[in-house]
């Protein structure tokens, strides 16, 4: 299995809106992050889907070692 490239050690705040769909780049490679840009392409990697139940700010994973994808779970302090 392949491993992501970390995009960075820390999360990504982004405001969200109630009822939008975002989508959460697994590989590490897209330039749009914390979100898809379509980078995978040709990889076992695809984005993860999240629909916003509610508006407010949510902290993306930007290590993309997560254990709780689409959201930072603190993994990046042991990297």
């Amino acid at each position: 299995m392949a491993e992501p490239v970390i995009a960075q050690k820390a999360p990504y705040p982004v405001d969200v809106e109630a009822g939008k769909a975002y989508f959460w780049c697994s590989c590490g490679q897209s330039k749009n992050q914390p979100f898809c840009d379509g980078s995978h392409a040709g990889t076992e990697f695809a984005p993860t889907p999240y629909k916003a139940k509610a508006s407010g700010t949510l902290y993306f994973c930007g290590c993309k070692k997560t254990g709780k994808g689409p959201f930072c779970d603190g993994t990046h302090n042991g990297l």
